[in-house]
């Protein structure tokens, strides 16, 4: 593995952007099935009330992970130190 060095302020900005684009993909999802909640839309893709939806159940389950995981990145201490 490479090691760079980048300025902190930009690695937040990137972050920021990332996150964004999740938040807008999730949206895109929820609203393609009419739905405001993702754990409601991934309940019902799970047990069938939905039908076809198998693919977008996988594809928000993986945008929230990320989503996740970024802003785990952001809490960590060092993120936050100036």
């Amino acid at each position: 593995m490479t090691t760079i060095s980048v300025e902190k302020e930009l690695v937040k900005e990137l972050i920021d952007f990332k996150l964004r684009f999740l938040y807008e993909e999730i949206d895109k999802i929820l609203d393609k099935w009419k739905y405001k909640e993702s754990s409601k839309f991934l309940q019902n893709a799970r047990d069938g009330t939905i039908e076809e939806a198998e693919d977008d159940a996988i594809e928000l389950r993986q945008f929230l992970n990320e989503k996740k995981q970024l802003f785990e990145l952001k809490q960590e201490k060092e993120w936050n130190e100036e």
